[in-house]
């Protein structure tokens, strides 16, 4: 699909979106949807208040991107009303600061609370599952429409999209075989594991990280469940030739085991083979500790397969991964 043809797709869903959503939370009928004699835009300046205090009128107005008019109306009204106290500003007299008086702060505060039970409201046909994927997916809309987008030449870690999956096949299926020489067999172990993850896994337990470089995928990680109480598996660690020099490796694993730390997971496995030795380097920074080797012939190649075992009671001494 063309980058024209992108943008169009997402203008559409965007659109499609706010016109459900704005319905479901009766944005057209605010004032009787949550029985108040407040506009939504009345409302959001009060919540705006409430939560940051004695606040400049103009940082207020770009904050909340209004009309210089149509703001000086709304808080004309609210001093009417006793709602609001208008004050000079300290550091420059020509500047108004605006606070909230007890009134208007107990109607800020009603006006919060109902807010939250309607939208507690639209949440209860919602199960536990569904609450968290939809908080995911809210944060990702959130930070993609506010935070700047990712300078060149730097990495982010994000949960898989459409065809991120079916990349992590291609790729490793391609790099083991023009690295290694290993022939189709290790491709379909990979394919399997995906598979496998793709058709069941639980969100709380499991997950992917996809790392990006300038939009593209170059990197991948999974955390998946063991068979063994209390353990989890990494799996699938693989970073794009192209892009090895940015740390990406030590990233990816960091993001598993701290996952899989906030999880409850006592300890973080893994296996691999004696031959990847960027990837052994890497896992030996992070912590984990070598524990059984065994030969084997697998995908066409004499190995020497490795257990590896990271403690995850012990603290982490590099602190947080960053996605």
């Amino acid at each position: 699909m063309s980058p024209i043809n992108d943008l169009d797709s997402a203008v559409a869903e965007v659109r499609e979106f706010n016109r459900v959503y704005t319905r479901l939370i009766g944005a057209l009928d605010y004032p009787e949807k949550l029985r108040t004699p407040y506009s939504l835009s009345e409302a959001r300046v009060l919540y705006e208040l409430a939560r940051s205090g004695l606040t400049r009128v103009q940082r207020l107005r770009e904050e909340l991107g209004l009309a210089p008019s149509h703001l000086s109306r709304m808080l004309g009204r609210f001093e009417d009303q006793g709602l609001i106290a208008r004050e000079r500003y300290a550091e420059d007299a020509r500047h108004q600061q605006v606070r909230l008086t007890e009134s208007g702060r107990a109607a800020a505060a009603e006006l919060a609370e109902r807010s939250r039970e309607a939208v507690a409201e639209l949440l209860l046909g919602c199960n536990g599952t569904q609450v968290r994927e939809l908080t995911r997916a809210l944060r990702t809309v959130r930070s993609t429409l506010t935070e700047p987008a990712p300078a060149r030449g730097e990495v982010r870690l994000r949960e898989p999209g459409p065809g991120d999956l079916g990349w992590i096949v291609q790729a490793h299926g391609a790099l083991y075989a023009a690295e290694y020489g290993w022939d189709v067999r290790f491709e379909a172990l990979v394919a399997r594991i995906v598979a496998d993850f793709a058709e069941d896994h639980d969100p709380l337990l499991e997950r992917v990280w996809i790392a990006e470089l300038d939009g593209r995928a170059v990197g991948s990680v999974m955390c998946v469940r063991d068979a063994a109480p209390g353990a989890a598996r990494l799996r699938l660690l693989l970073v794009d030739p192209a892009a090895r020099g940015y740390g990406i490796g030590d990233r990816l694993v960091r993001a598993c085991i701290r996952f899989a730390r906030e999880a409850g997971y006592r300890e973080l496995v893994l296996w691999t083979n004696d031959v990847l030795t960027a990837a052994r380097k890497i896992y030996v920074r992070a912590g984990f500790q070598l524990i059984a080797e065994k030969p084997h012939h697998s995908y066409g190649a004499d190995l020497v397969g490795q257990d590896w075992r990271l403690d995850l009671h012990e603290p982490d001494p590099k602190g947080p991964a960053h996605s």
